[in-house]
């Protein structure tokens, strides 16, 4: 466990409709743990999973229904109770845990947002956000203010005295939002919390999950079937399919590495655009030139390229500008020796953190590739258009045309 972790699962397992002995002798009984377990009746919903979740990461876990994911959620704050394996949060196994130890971890420590809203239609919009505080014995004022200003961060401070019945899905779903923040968790474990709500409310509460997220960095378990949206909010992706983690990384280590043919197929249909990030697709620069190089010297270099200019780089790193072959020819002929004389502003630079989708009509149109940069802009790579044009290349683009 890294000194950032704050969840460590290992070798996870969980079976249903046995007894714990019957479960953990068939789960030692030979190297088929699945086929052990349906031979004596029970379900394997969880094999032998393990992971790290860090600290203030938007981890999501997603897989399709029956997939395991959800049970694993539950293993954690142990409302499910694991057949074998540990939970580690925080330095401690929550498994080793007394009943008090464990209701303070539920309730101050881990939150949870359900996919059903779960909401009181008897109390206001505000004394639902306050409830997960009554259980701790703080006083009505002092809940009634923290469920104001939980209600604020998700855009309902307007609305407090209103009832859940009044509310659309997406607000209702806010409003859970809000009681979890409320009670202010170090964890926030969210199930499907979006998928009950239509296209364009989901969208809307992704974009407040992520803002959020940006501002106050919590540790956030989220689970979905919908890979776009994993792709769209996580840092890192867990893939999990009949109980088994199969890949875990972040969305663009999947979609340009998947581990298997599972997740190859399952991500076919994933808006690589989006996805996929200028740092995922860029290659070194295949030629650059610091700004004490010679002009003869750094020409004799673009001669044996391919390209028709070079990036000239300063001692920090930076991009100076592009020196093409007409420039360096004439200060070569003219015995100019300072490389700045040479260079135009014929480039573009993106971040390494830029999606395809708001970079690829910049590329193609200059001497040079696209320049990526890092965050104190210093050039890192590049992204010729070929790159690009692989990059979102989809099995039907691939697939011959007919006259």
């Amino acid at each position: 466990m890294s000194a950032t972790s704050v969840i460590e699962v290992r070798n996870l397992s969980k079976v249903f409709d046995l007894s714990p002995d019957q479960a953990r002798k068939a789960l030692d009984a030979g190297e088929d743990r699945a086929q052990a377990v349906r031979e004596a009746g029970g379900v394997l919903a969880v094999n032998n999973a393990s992971f790290t979740v860090e600290s203030g990461e938007l981890f999501v876990i997603m897989g399709l229904s029956g997939s395991g994911k959800s049970t694993v959620i539950r293993m954690i704050n142990r409302l499910v109770e694991p057949t074998a394996g540990e939970v580690i949060y925080d330095g401690t196994d929550i498994g080793g845990m007394a009943p008090q130890q464990l209701r303070e971890l539920r309730n101050k420590r881990i939150g949870m947002v359900f996919q059903h809203f779960a909401l009181f239609p008897h109390r206001t919009v505000r004394e639902n956000a306050a409830y997960g505080l009554k259980t701790r014995g703080i006083s009505r004022r002092e809940r009634l203010e923290r469920a104001d200003q939980a209600l604020e961060q998700v855009g309902l401070s307007h609305r407090g005295d209103a009832y859940p019945d009044e509310f659309s899905g997406g607000m209702k779903q806010r409003v859970g939002l809000a009681r979890a923040l409320a009670t202010d968790p170090d964890v926030l474990i969210m199930d499907e919390p979006f998928s009950a709500l239509d296209p364009l409310i989901r969208r809307a509460m992704q974009e407040q999950l992520l803002e959020l997220q940006e501002k106050f960095r919590k540790t956030i378990l989220f689970v979905t079937h919908d890979l776009n949206e994993a792709m769209r909010i996580g840092d890192r992706i867990m893939v999990m399919k009949d109980g088994e983690v199969i890949q875990l990384g972040t969305g663009q280590e999947i979609i340009s590495h998947p581990a298997n043919d599972y997740v190859e197929d399952f991500v076919s249909d994933v808006d690589r655009t989006r996805s996929l990030t200028a740092g995922a697709v860029m290659q070194s620069p295949w030629l650059t030139a610091s700004v004490d190089d010679q002009p003869p010297k750094v020409l004799a270099w673009l001669n044996k390229s391919r390209g028709g200019g070079v990036y000239v780089i300063d001692g920090e790193g930076h991009i100076v500008g592009v020196a093409t072959g007409e420039r360096l020819s004439e200060a070569a002929a003219s015995g100019k020796t300072d490389l700045r004389d040479c260079v135009v502003d014929d480039f573009m630079t993106v971040s390494d953190e830029t999606p395809i989708n708001e970079f690829c009509h910049l590329t193609g149109g200059h001497i040079v590739p696209l320049a990526v940069v890092d965050g104190d802009k210093q050039l890192i790579g590049v992204v010729p258009r070929a790159k690009v044009l692989h990059a979102i290349a989809t099995a039907a683009e691939e697939t011959p045309q007919h006259a």
